[in-house]
């Protein structure tokens, strides 16, 4: 059973990125949550961060939160839905570290941060990985001994609340063979068949699938044994390799930033070569998941890239009209663009496990 709330509660949303974290104050009264606040932060230390969000809220007279909502990229083998948490749920949060050290290691601290700063109050952790949770054994399964299959090692797959935010924007226009590309920093492609998710770029971890902006994305396992056997290299050297050091960051040795890359290319061979490999990397990938959905009738463009970078969106599209994909059409374009709403989704699903059943 879920925690009684009042007709009008107010829920704080709160986002980690890498080096950002993006937060939402929503109102919620049995309608389409609405936004009061909203702002992407720069700062690194959890405290900091809510003292300031805490400091936005008072200076606009705006509630306090009634509860808290927190992104979390990966709950392992164990949680895989959206849950209130507690002492058994947060220690579950910290066993799932590993699956997602990047990610997962600042959101717990985040995590650890509210619970102190805003004692008593509800709080819930939405999951990346939900969305995908139901994936099919064919598309889940990792082709490893079953030993290690048996320990939770499969296809988790990302990117959720970004695509549920699309399903939800979609509502009756949803199509029945639905591609979601999320390009951003972290990049993924998604086959959603009935609003069902069915295949997904990414697997194990967030540095799976496309060439991203600094992850390598798939990468031959030869390459990482070679580096370990002939260069020596250790866990942390082949992590800052695969999270760090790879990706547009890699191939064009100056940024991991596509708006970067965009305007040097027409000098650097190197950037040219890093935007025309991400293109190509998510042209194969949607290629693939087409054959996975037998067919295509929309393709949505999401993320920092996808939302603002036309050219790039036109070059893929380009190379994808054999499938009927058409991205200049103003009638009858089976491409969109459309802005993910995470937080907005976030709200949505703290909102449903507070309601009493």
């Amino acid at each position: 059973m879920g925690t009684a709330i009042a007709e009008s509660m107010h829920i704080l949303t709160l986002n980690v990125g890498s080096s950002t974290l993006k937060f939402g104050l929503y109102r919620l009264d049995n309608q389409a949550p609405e936004v009061v606040l909203s702002d992407t932060l720069h700062t690194t230390n959890p405290h900091e961060t809510l003292q300031e969000v805490a400091a936005k809220i008072t200076a606009l007279n705006l509630p306090m939160p009634d509860a808290i909502g927190h992104r979390f990229v990966h709950g392992g083998f164990k949680l895989r839905q959206h849950c209130l948490i507690n002492d058994e749920i947060f220690q579950q949060l910290e066993d799932a570290i590993a699956f997602a050290p990047l990610h997962n290691q600042k959101a717990l601290a985040v995590i650890r941060a509210t619970l102190a700063y805003f004692p008593g109050l509800p709080e819930i952790v939405c999951f990346d990985t939900t969305f995908h949770a139901a994936l099919p054994e064919v598309a889940r399964t990792l082709p490893i001994a079953k030993a290690l299959q048996a320990e939770g090692i499969q296809r988790y797959g990302f990117h959720g609340l970004s695509c549920e935010s699309i399903l939800q924007q979609l509502g009756d226009m949803r199509p029945p063979r639905l591609i979601v590309a999320h390009l951003g920093n972290g990049a993924s492609i998604t086959a959603i068949k009935d609003g069902q998710s069915i295949d997904t770029s990414m697997g194990l971890t967030p540095s799976g699938g496309l060439m991203m902006g600094s992850r390598s994305g798939d990468i031959d396992p030869g390459v990482l044994i070679y580096l370990i056997r002939e260069k020596h290299y250790g866990l942390a050297q082949l992590e800052g390799l695969i999270d760090h050091d790879s990706g547009l960051l890699g191939v064009s040795g100056l940024s991991s930033d596509m708006r970067d890359l965009h305007e040097l290319e027409g000098s650097n061979a190197d950037a040219r070569l890093a935007i025309e490999m991400f293109s190509y990397s998510v042209r194969k990938q949607i290629a693939g998941m087409i054959a996975v959905l037998k067919g295509i009738d929309m393709l949505v463009f999401t993320g920092g890239i996808g939302e603002h970078d036309a050219d790039l969106r036109n070059t893929i599209c380009r190379d994808l009209a054999y499938f009927g994909i058409d991205a200049e059409s103003d009638y009858g374009s089976n491409v969109k663009v459309m802005i993910s709403q995470e937080n907005e989704q976030i709200a949505r699903h703290a909102e449903a496990l507070l309601q009493i059943d």
